[in-house]
């Protein structure tokens, strides 16, 4: 193995920096070269291998004075994108690129497994570490499937994927929230409203759970459990009336939708086949406002959550992570995720991510019926409880 290719792709979270630099730095200790690929998989389907300008448009070669001070930031340094080259829509294809030789399957999508491939040979990539999430992971077992030494890290600020109990970049992201939230109870109590929190959270309400667990928000609205509009206010306005500083907090993640109702998506499909997510939070004030005559105040917190570096713990999983991904590469375990499982880092099958989004466990953790985080039954859960 002599040379490494590394890759981050969907939405950026802070700790992907520690990854890279990690990964990088165990790479150099043993002669090896590091390649980065830019923007995901969008990255190696339209790199040219064979133009130079192409070329660094789309990687970049890694020494260690490029990753030194990487991981002090959030983002990612090789930037990401959406892109499934196994199922390409045709509007996503390089410019200029002739696809006839790939079949359209029922969507009119083609499978560009064979570029892929192409493109890393040709690049000199013997092997790659992808961090993401399901759908970045979900092409990576399709890829190692193919015959192409992988291994995957996931991350995700919803902490939804299938194997681990944590996901790089959600205790930031939670952390991000918390403190936004004591802060927008400022202008709440001052102006006394009710304040309506929107966080991202697609098919899991784990981001939503956690944060209205830590900022001890007097209601949640979670995408598993659809709510009702009426009662729901009803239950604001009696905290507002029994709170000292006659104001209120709900936290929604933008999954959640009405019983009478579905999530608020809209827009395009993007690669994955996933419409955009929110407007849950601005609805869900006005409901409120029409149905107890109370003052809202509604944020949607949106990529703020996942901004900036990344807290003590993601700095520590994510070289952690990177630790483990690395010596799985070195000791030819191609085809698994790390993961913490029971508490203990483990590599994990990469074809377990397959089976999509991994729903969050609210059972004894959450109230439907009054929409309100519990904490109970903790003795031998994980540090992470749900």
């Amino acid at each position: 193995m002599k040379r490494i290719g590394i890759l981050t792709g969907g939405g950026d979270v802070p700790g992907l920096n520690v990854v890279i630099k990690t990964v990088a730095d165990h790479a150099f200790a043993n002669g090896q070269e590091v390649l980065g690929i830019r923007n995901g998989w969008k990255g190696i389907v339209h790199v040219d291998p064979d133009d130079p300008v192409s070329v660094q448009r789309y990687t970049a070669s890694l020494n260690s004075r490029d990753v030194r001070p990487i991981d002090r930031s959030g983002g990612t340094i090789l930037h990401s994108a959406r892109t499934n080259p196994g199922d390409m829509r045709e509007k996503d294809l390089p410019a200029g690129f002739d696809a006839t030789d790939y079949p359209q399957n029922d969507k009119g999508r083609r499978d560009l497994t064979p570029v892929v491939m192409r493109n890393l040979e040709k690049l000199g990539v013997d092997a790659l570490v992808v961090t993401g999430g399901d759908d970045t992971l979900g092409y990576a077992a399709k890829l190692h499937a193919a015959g192409f030494p992988i291994v995957g890290v996931p991350k995700t600020m919803d902490n939804d994927v299938r194997g681990t109990e944590y996901c790089l970049g959600f205790s930031t992201a939670i952390t991000r929230s918390v403190d936004l939230i004591h802060q927008v109870r400022t202008p709440a109590g001052s102006h006394e409203r009710i304040a309506i929190i929107e966080l991202f959270g697609r098919n899991s309400g784990a981001t939503a759970l956690y944060v209205g667990m830590l900022s001890a928000a007097d209601r949640v609205l979670l995408s598993e459990v659809p709510f009702e509009p009426e009662k729901a206010a009803d239950l604001l306005a009696a905290d507002q009336d029994a709170s000292p500083s006659d104001y209120a907090v709900c936290v929604i993640s933008e999954g959640a939708y009405p019983k009478a109702g579905a999530p608020f998506e809209g827009g395009e499909e993007d690669a994955y086949g996933h419409k955009k997510l929110g407007g849950i939070g601005e609805w869900f004030a006005k409901q409120v406002r029409a149905h107890t005559g109370r003052e809202t105040l509604q944020q949607k917190l949106a990529y703020l959550m996942r901004s900036g570096s990344p807290d003590s713990l993601d700095r520590m999983v994510g070289r952690a992570y990177a630790t483990l991904a690395y010596d799985l590469l070195k000791n030819d375990r191609s085809g698994h995720m790390t993961a913490l499982v029971d508490g203990q880092y483990r590599a994990v099958p990469l074809e377990v991510v397959r089976g999509g989004a991994r729903p969050c466990n609210i059972g004894d953790y959450y109230d439907g019926a009054e929409y309100r985080v519990r904490m109970e039954k903790v003795e031998g859960r994980s540090i992470m409880l749900p």
